[in-house]
């Protein structure tokens, strides 16, 4: 595929997109800058329709920010001597960097760092349907609701006139399964991001409290 082809699209998803995702590119994150070239990359995708990389990057994104919510929440936020960083860091980030993603969320909220209506949609929905339906790669996540069966017509080039009935279930079938999955990523992927990107802010905002940052 020859460069100006890619340049065209590029072009044209670029002046379509832009003006509905440029104010999420002003942001200003005190507890953990260095998301910013996370949420950076998942805006661009998203500008340009790249509809399930955004939202495996959102879900890696996500894990991060509860783990880091709860290391910064555990040493505090604000300056820190840099001779002292190792001594600081070492044991929260052995406690809570493997930490599985319901435990997390768990944790987050024992600490009041999410809500019980974001813990709820967190744990409920976007654990199981996007992080495990994307990230996991696990079709049956998000294709659970659909009905089993669609019909389909066959017919051939040498008697086209005979046409046959059958029936095809989306949900076990590859190629099916692969149009499901990116029919709902584009329907489903910046409203993801929004809900992530306004939880950044909210725990963000709750530890600026917690540590009376201004």
């Amino acid at each position: 595929m020859e460069k100006k082809v890619f340049e065209k699209a590029f072009s044209e998803s670029l002046n379509k997109n832009f003006d509905n995702h440029s104010k999420f590119f002003e942001f200003e994150f005190y507890t953990y800058p260095e998301l910013g070239s996370s949420i950076f990359e998942i805006n661009k995708c998203l500008i340009l329709g790249f509809y399930r990389a955004s939202i495996t990057l959102t879900n890696n994104v996500l894990e991060r920010v509860l783990k880091l919510a709860l290391i910064y929440n555990e040493v505090g936020i604000g300056p820190k001597p840099e001779e002292n960083w190792n001594e600081i860091f070492s044991k929260p980030n052995e406690k809570y960097t493997s930490m599985p993603l319901g435990n997390s969320i768990e944790k987050c909220k024992k600490e009041s760092l999410i809500s019980e209506e974001e813990k709820k949609i967190l744990f409920d929905t976007i654990r199981e349907l996007m992080r495990n339906g994307f990230s996991h790669s696990d079709p049956s996540k998000i294709l659970k609701d659909l009905p089993d069966e669609f019909k389909a017509y066959q017919s051939t080039f040498s008697n086209p006139q005979e046409i046959k009935e059958i029936n095809l279930n989306h949900k076990v079938i590859p190629i099916f399964q692969s149009m499901q999955m990116d029919n709902f990523a584009k329907e489903n992927a910046f409203e993801y991001f929004k809900f992530i990107f306004q939880l950044m802010k909210n725990i963000d905002n709750r530890l600026k409290a917690k540590f009376n940052i201004k």
